[in-house]
């Protein structure tokens, strides 16, 4: 059964080949079992059978949608009610949260059970997984190596099979990195199109929540459920949700890719430029039109991400000062004493750093040399995008450097780490949708591919994955000893 797509066990379900108990069972048992891969934080074992029973009950009715009865896992950045929420950190390790996001509302009100909350880098602040207060989560593909992060958990869990599907978010490329690095799908919707209520904030102006999957038909499934206008989420757009099924089989025969020359430069690891033209090549006979662009201004990117995230971050983690929720230091002297021993003792290295880095670029002085001079730059980058969109009706490249690196690789070289998300942050910054799928392997550890897109036109990313996924079988790889 742990096998099974979505859609599989959605059919499976409904032909009562097996109950949503039994399938939770299965998945929790998995879970306990492959323990070490440190997936998961918190194990909602009562809460996920009950959830199941509620859901076999709503099949039997004949009342069900296609996620009823499908165990999920949940990022730990989404509040859940009267569930430990810790967002990796210190800070909320005693954090039970008095209300659900509307991520966590929506798949409720589908049927989804919830089997648990699942590792991330603190705050989401991290490219390997490897700043979580609980401790690295290992890729299943090879233990000794990063899953990626901030969702390194729910990539982790989804690769070997500890959950169908898991919700991620992505402020600079972390849903799709970890996707590229699991060997999974992960889809980063445009700004606003997944509300952001209930979800711990890192750096408001660019964190989206967005589905990881096993299948681009996968993610069009937990797209659905997810996506939507929240009047409880200012950032939320109030657009129709189309049907992301109805398209997934439309033929690719006049569809134009555009390829980043600044994308495919001597930088780009051999065998992933290898692999990715194979990719590409592979799309040229499935009848898409290739071409060659140009957009400038993407060697930008990290430096205006890293002015423009950590400053939001400086704002958004000034509510943990161990006053109303969270850590609290013991015996303090005075009130100083109480916020800066709280927040020091609570707050791993990175959070720290970002914090620092975010204060400078806004104090005064600096304000206008470095963050309004970077939300310039992020004009310029949100311009190149739309002039090649213009041009093209989806941009592929790829979505990391390397493949998955070692633990303990790069946490001595904050800049190395950085640059894991060069290829990604600029869509964040953009606020555009953008895809990782698949691709291929580089001495055993999974490659994948990016596809962006234009604002809103998460339906035909998930045409152009399903297209690709329909012809290759990649996506349907398993790590060796989690079959």
């Amino acid at each position: 059964m742990y096998n099974l797509t979505i859609a599989e066990l959605a059919k499976g379900l409904r032909a009562g080949e097996f109950s949503s108990v039994e399938l939770t069972q299965t998945y929790l048992q998995r879970i306990h079992q492959h323990s070490e891969l440190n997936a998961y934080v918190t194990v909602t074992d009562e809460l996920a059978l009950q959830q199941a029973k509620a859901a076999d009950a709503k099949l039997a009715s004949g009342d069900a949608s296609l996620l009823t009865g499908i165990p999920i896992a949940q990022k730990d950045i989404f509040c859940t009610l009267g569930v430990k929420t810790t967002c990796g950190s210190k800070m909320l390790d005693n954090f039970i949260a008095p209300y659900n996001a509307t991520v966590v509302d929506k798949l409720n009100q589908a049927g989804a059970v919830m089997l648990g909350k699942v590792n991330m880098d603190e705050f989401a602040m991290g490219s390997s997984n490897e700043t979580s207060y609980y401790g690295p989560t290992k890729n299943p593909w090879n233990t000794n190596t990063v899953p990626g992060g901030s969702s390194g958990g729910s990539a982790t869990a989804v690769a070997a099979r500890l959950a169908v599907c898991a919700t991620g978010t992505d402020t600079g490329g972390s849903i799709r990195q970890p996707a590229a690095l699991c060997g999974i799908t992960g889809l980063k919707p445009t700004y606003g199109r997944v509300s952001r209520y209930g979800m711990i904030a890192y750096a408001s102006s660019l964190d989206q929540g967005g589905p990881m999957t096993r299948s681009a038909e996968d993610a069009a499934i937990l797209l659905q459920a997810m996506a939507g206008f929240d009047e409880k989420d200012s950032t939320s757009v109030d657009q129709p949700v189309p049907d992301y099924l109805a398209s997934l089989n439309k033929p690719l025969t006049d569809l134009k890719i555009g390829l980043p020359k600044e994308f495919f430069t001597a930088d780009l690891n051999s065998d992933m430029a290898a692999t990715l033209d194979a990719a590409i090549n592979h799309y040229r006979q499935l009848g898409a039109e290739i071409k060659e662009i140009s957009m400038p201004t993407l060697k930008m990117a990290i430096p205006a991400y890293y002015v423009i995230a950590p400053a939001e971050c400086s704002a958004n983690l000034s509510r943990f000062d161990g006053v109303r929720f969270g850590y609290r230091c013991g015996n303090p002297a005075d009130l100083a004493d109480l916020y800066t021993r709280s927040r020091g003792e609570a707050f791993g290295k990175e959070v720290k750093r970002r914090i620092l880095m975010g204060t400078y670029a806004l104090s005064a002085g600096y304000y206008d040399a470095y963050y309004i001079k970077a939300q310039k730059v992020r004009r310029l980058i949100s311009d190149d995008f739309k002039n090649a969109l213009a041009e093209v009706d989806v941009i592929m490249g790829p979505v990391t450097p390397t493949p998955a690196f070692g633990i303990g690789e790069k946490l001595a070289n904050p800049i190395e780490m950085y640059l894991s998300d060069i290829y990604t942050i600029a869509i964040n910054l953009a606020g555009l949708p953008a895809i990782s799928i698949p691709a291929g392997f580089i001495n055993g550890l999974p490659v994948g591919l990016q596809i962006i897109g234009n604002y809103f036109d998460e339906a035909r990313l998930l045409n152009v994955a399903h297209q690709y996924q329909q012809a290759t079988n990649w996506h349907q790889q398993v790590p060796k000893g989690f079959e």
